[in-house]
């Protein structure tokens, strides 16, 4: 396996792991670090990446610089090496909710994990704001982050899709992800699911930063909406297979 590294937006860059094992068409891993003053990562790969995850961070910048990591929710492929990378950057902390660190990473970080707070957090070339979205697509202290800087949605396990994926497209990424929903069926079909999705397609991101599968650059505002659409097609159909039906 390789770790491949691609710039996605201005300062935000793609590590990616192709694993041809998962799923018949192979499955990728991927890190977004944004580089600046502080350096962010967002997620941080299973124990066993972090070989080729940190020597990926390392043609970026040097990894003891690194400053913030932070994931979309508590699983090992977000932050199974966040102890590891702690350990490699003396000043990085891990960031996010205040639910997940009362919850988990209070505990779980070998250093003080920081609350993320209404305020933006500054990294001296992107201007990140986290938002809690519990049990999208799953886990009560998940969350997402936006830059407004490059209108970069950090869109974690969102519009996952399958095989060896180019590192960007402007191609759909609504039905792939879709079709893999209907193999992993990984989402909580959940009263919070649409809702929460239409308050991500508000922030109107320019790139989909995706965490299995390629990239979005485009209108992330349609791709958003569209696979909300989808998710109620899905409710419908599942509470119509629970409704009795006439003899």
């Amino acid at each position: 396996m390789e770790t491949t590294v691609d710039e996605i937006a201005p300062g935000v860059f793609r590590l990616s792991t192709y694993v041809p094992e998962i799923t018949e068409h192979g499955f990728t891993f991927n890190q977004f670090l944004l580089t600046g003053d502080e350096p962010f990562l967002f997620h941080c790969g299973q124990r066993q990446l972090f070989p080729l995850v940190s020597a990926a961070i390392q043609r970026v910048i040097p990894l003891e610089k690194l400053r913030w990591i932070s994931f979309g929710h508590l699983e090992a492929d977000e932050c199974g090496a966040m102890n590891l990378l702690l350990a490699s950057a003396p000043n990085a902390q891990v960031v996010h909710g205040q639910l997940a660190c009362m919850l988990s990473l209070t505990d779980m970080c070998d250093r003080p994990p920081v609350a993320a707070t209404d305020e933006p957090l500054d990294t001296g070339g992107h201007s990140l704001r986290f938002i809690a979205t519990p049990h999208v697509p799953h886990n009560w202290e998940a969350g997402l982050w936006f830059d407004d800087a490059t209108g970069t949605l950090l869109a974690g396990d969102l519009f996952t899709h399958v095989g060896r994926c180019p590192a960007l497209t402007e191609n759909d990424c609504v039905a792939p992800a879709l079709e893999a929903e209907a193999f992993f069926h990984a989402t909580g079909l959940c009263t919070d699911l649409v809702p929460t999705l239409t308050t991500l397609a508000e922030l109107r991101p320019t790139t989909l930063a995706i965490m299995h599968g390629s990239s979005f650059t485009g209108d992330g505002e349609h791709q958003l909406r569209r696979l909300a659409d989808g998710y109620t097609d899905m409710m419908r159909a599942s509470l119509q297979s629970l409704t009795p039906q006439p003899p």
